[in-house]
C-alpha cells in the first residue's frame, strides 16, 4: 500500500513539474506581450482615450441636440443658432480637454493628423472607437430624452449625394486647414487656437447646413444614424470628411514657414495666458509624442 501511495506522489510530482514547466512559457509571452502594450501605450493613453469619449459625447450632445429641436421647431432654437452651438461647443471642448487628448473628437481629425505625422498611428483605431463610442451614447441618450422625435440631428443631403459630397469635403478642408495652422505649426498664435477652430466649424456648418448638413465628422453622422435608423447618403459623411481632412492637412505642410525669421506679428513665448496651447515643433517633419493640440 504504501508502494501505491509513493508512485502516485511521484506521479502527481512529475504532473506538477511538467504543469510548472509549460506554464512558464506562457508567463513569459504574457509578460513580454504586457510590456509591449505598456511601452506602447502607457497609462497616461486611457486618460487620453476616456477624454476622447467624453469630448465626442458631449459634442454630440450639443450640435444633434440642437440640430433636432431646429428641425422641429425653429421657434426653439433657430438653425443659426444650431451652427452656433456647434462652433462654441467644439471651442470649450479644445479648451477643457485639449491638454489631455487633443480634443479630437473626430476619427477624420484624427487620421489626418496621423498622415501628417503629427500623430501616431497605432493610436489611430483607439480613437477612433473613443470617438464612435461617444458619438453612439450621446445620440441614444438624446433618442431617449427628445422621444418621439425619430431623426435625432442626422445628416442627409438635401440635394444629390454628389452636392453634399463636394460640400462636405470644402467644408472639411478649410476646417481642417485652420486647425493645422493653429495646433501644428509653431509660429502661429496657439492662445487662439480653440477660437480660430470653433469660429472655423461655425462659419462652414452655416454655409453647409442647407446642402449636406455640415457634418464634417463621420462619428457625428454615424451615432444619430444608428439611433435613428436613417442611414441615407450615409457614405457621403465618411468618405467627404476623410477627403476634406486629408487635403486640408497636407495643403497646410506644403506652405508651412519653415524658416527662423520671426513671424510678422509676434507674440510673446512667455504668455502667461491660462489659454495657450502648446503646438508641435515639426517643421522637420518628425513626429513627436504630444498632441497637436496639446496644452500647458
Amino acid at each position: 500500500m504504501s508502494k501505491t501511495d509513493s508512485n502516485l506522489n511521484n506521479v502527481n510530482e512529475t504532473h506538477h513539474i511538467v504543469a510548472v514547466e509549460n506554464s512558464q512559457p506562457r508567463n513569459r509571452s504574457f509578460s513580454f506581450l504586457r510590456r509591449l502594450f505598456e511601452e506602447h501605450y502607457p497609462p497616461s493613453f486611457l486618460r487620453k482615450v476616456v477624454a476622447e469619449v467624453m469630448a465626442t459625447f458631449l459634442l454630440v450632445f450639443v450640435t444633434c441636440g440642437s440640430a433636432a429641436l431646429s428641425a422641429s421647431d425653429e421657434h426653439k432654437v433657430s438653425k443659426l443658432g444650431a451652427s452656433v452651438a456647434g462652433g462654441l461647443i467644439v471651442t470649450v471642448m479644445i479648451y477643457s480637454v485639449g491638454h489631455i487628448s487633443g480634443a479630437h473628437m473626430n476619427p477624420a481629425v484624427t487620421l489626418a493628423f496621423a498622415a501628417v505625422r503629427h500623430f501616431p498611428w497605432k493610436q489611430v483605431p483607439f480613437y477612433a472607437a473613443a470617438q464612435l463610442t461617444g458619438s453612439l451614447a450621446a445620440s441614444f441618450t438624446l433618442h431617449q430624452l427628445l422621444h418621439p422625435m425619430k431623426n435625432i440631428g442626422t445628416t442627409s443631403p438635401s440635394g444629390t449625394d454628389v452636392q453634399a459630397l463636394v460640400m462636405e469635403i470644402v467644408v472639411t478642408f478649410s476646417m481642417m486647414f485652420v486647425t493645422s495652422a493653429v495646433a501644428t505649426d509653431t509660429r502661429a498664435i496657439g492662445e487662439l487656437a480653440g477660437i480660430a477652430v470653433g469660429s472655423a466649424v461655425c462659419i462652414t456648418s452655416i454655409l453647409a447646413g442647407p446642402i449636406s448638413g455640415g457634418s464634417m465628422n463621420p462619428a457625428r453622422t454615424i451615432g444619430p444614424a444608428i439611433a435613428s435608423d436613417h442611414y441615407k447618403g450615409i457614405w457621403v459623411y465618411v468618405v467627404g470628411p476623410i477627403s476634406g481632412t486629408l487635403l486640408g492637412a497636407w495643403s497646410y505642410n506644403l506652405i508651412r514657414a519653415t524658416d527662423d525669421k520671426p513671424p510678422i506679428h509676434e507674440v510673446s513665448v512667455r504668455s502667461t495666458s491660462s489659454f495657450k496651447l502648446r503646438r508641435l515643433r515639426s517643421d522637420d517633419g518628425q513626429l513627436t509624442d504630444n498632441d497637436p493640440l496639446d496644452a500647458l
